[in-house]
Parts: C-alpha cells; structure tokens; sequence
C-alpha cells in the first residue's frame, strides 16, 4: 500500500535470541490479571505452570545442586507462544506512541514505517533508536 502511495518502508528485523527463556514469571503472572482478566482458578492453574521448574547439570557423573527457574516458559508446550504473544503484549503500545507499527509473531517480531521519500532520514533516525 505504500508503494502505491509513493512512499518507501523502512523495516526492522528483531530477533532476540532465547526470547523463550528470558520471560519473568513473575512480571507474566502480573501482567495477565490487569490486562488479560485472567484471575481465580485459571491464574492459579498457570502459575504452577510456570513457576514449579527448577534445572539441574549433570556433568562427570555428578550432579549439581537443584536451582530453581524464575524465567522462562516450558519448551515445546502449545502455550509457550501465546505466553511469551501476552508478555510482549505491551511492546505494541510502546512502538505505535512512535508512530511505527509492530507485527509479532511469538518471539519474530518486525517495527516498520512508511514515509514519503523526503522523509527517510528522519524515519531512519526514529527506527535506530
């Protein structure tokens, strides 16, 4: 649509790397009372989820000492996309006051703008920082 309106469109490619594993339990579990409404039985069925991991090393037969895992979302379960969609859901509110927009993809996300020609420099300037 902007190539059409003989504008350009500046795209940003994010990728975090072990998005996964960098969501804060605690903060998730905060964020889907307020803006979710999850509360009662299902907020109490996702926290266990969340928060009853702990990791464990086995190196040279031995094993290291049980830790428990405040960050992160179970690998390979069907909810680990939407968990991690509902804790980045405020980074959507966050890139639009900029006026660039955002498309999520569970950890893939893109920011991008389309701006006339003359506007390119700035439009530059706004996505580096």
């Amino acid at each position: 649509m902007a190539a059409n309106t003989r504008q350009v469109t500046l795209l940003c490619l994010l990728d975090l790397s072990a998005a996964f594993d960098c969501v804060d339990h605690d903060l998730l579990l905060h964020r889907l009372q307020p803006s979710f409404g999850l509360r009662g039985i299902a907020l109490e069925w996702i926290r266990p989820f969340l928060t009853d991991h702990t990791e464990q090393i086995a190196y040279g037969g031995q094993l290291s000492t049980s830790c428990p895992l405040p960050f992160g979302v179970p690998q390979g379960s069907v909810l680990e996309p939407l968990l991690y969609t509902l804790y980045t859901a405020d980074l959507t509110c966050v890139v639009e006051r900029h006026g660039i927009r955002l498309h999520q993809y569970a950890d893939d996300s893109q920011v991008y703008m389309s701006v006339p020609v003359s506007d390119v420099t700035t439009a530059t300037q706004t996505l580096a920082v």
